[in-house]
């Protein structure tokens, strides 16, 4: 049986790489819009999910997604002040933009280990034919235990209520940390309270059980196993609440409220 030389084999070897790699890359470069539209989807169903408009486990089309969606106001706001701006939000990436240094800072120290801040955000307002506000959907994100978790948090048109959460991105152990998916666990949020009398954010994940919404307002059940993730979503929660995420623009909310 003839036996090819040396040069030849790496000349095949070379070739094959070549022709792979161009196919991988010719392939990414095709499906690169794709899987922008589908990202951008769950992004929105998870919006949904937060508001009560959709179940996790829904299996929702694009254009039902787009259906449910139409109540729904995008506003990009200037994170510091807390004002509206003229931002479009079709094309603003809110995460994108904390990692440029031109249109972010860093974030003062933080429990939730949040490391710079956009200068603009984007926040989702539910809003009834009349233009009045029902719901407010924030972005939140922090560190748990082995990664970014990466959801949204829904408050009542009271400002104050938490309607839902929800978390589409997170690399915490399933069964334990991963729990922040489970259901039943995203139900007990409801109706529990942001903030305490004094307006600080007091909702937090405690070890063991909390009691029912009416007589435990500001405590969720902790995830079993998972202390630090569970101490990483009070955090995270409690942050974006707070004077460096949207406690600005929920204040200038309450504002136009009592204006009214």
């Amino acid at each position: 049986m003839q036996q090819h030389n040396v040069f030849y084999n790496l000349w095949f070897c070379t070739a094959v790489c070549v022709v792979s790699a161009v196919c991988v890359s010719v392939t990414a470069v095709m499906l690169k819009e794709r899987q922008e539209v589908n990202a951008a989807q769950d992004k929105m169903k998870n919006v949904l999910v937060a508001a009560g408009l959709a179940e996790s486990s829904e299996k929702l089309s694009g254009e039902e997604i787009d259906s449910r969606f139409g109540p729904i106001r995008q506003v990009v706001i200037d994170l510091e002040t807390g004002q509206e701006t003229d931002i479009d939000p079709e094309g603003f990436d809110q995460q994108k933009a904390a990692a440029d240094p031109t249109t972010s800072k860093v974030a003062p120290p933080n429990t939730a280990k949040v490391r710079r801040l956009p200068n603009e955000a984007l926040v989702y307002r539910l809003e009834d034919e009349g233009g009045a506000l029902e719901m407010l959907i924030l972005p939140i994100e922090g560190k748990g235990l082995w990664s970014t978790l990466y959801g949204f948090l829904s408050l009542d048109a009271d400002m104050n209520t938490i309607k839902g959460i929800t978390f589409y991105k997170h690399g915490e152990t399933p069964g334990l940390g991963g729990e922040v998916d489970n259901p039943n666990w995203k139900a007990l949020w409801n109706e529990r309270k942001a903030f305490g009398t004094g307006g600080d954010p007091e909702i937090e994940v405690i070890k063991g059980r909390a009691g029912p919404a009416s007589d435990d307002p500001h405590r969720v059940d902790g995830l079993s196993g998972a202390t630090l993730t569970s101490k990483g979503v009070s955090y995270l929660v409690q942050f974006w609440l707070g004077e460096n995420g949207f406690g600005p623009y929920i204040k200038q909310v309450q504002q136009g409220q009592e204006v009214d």
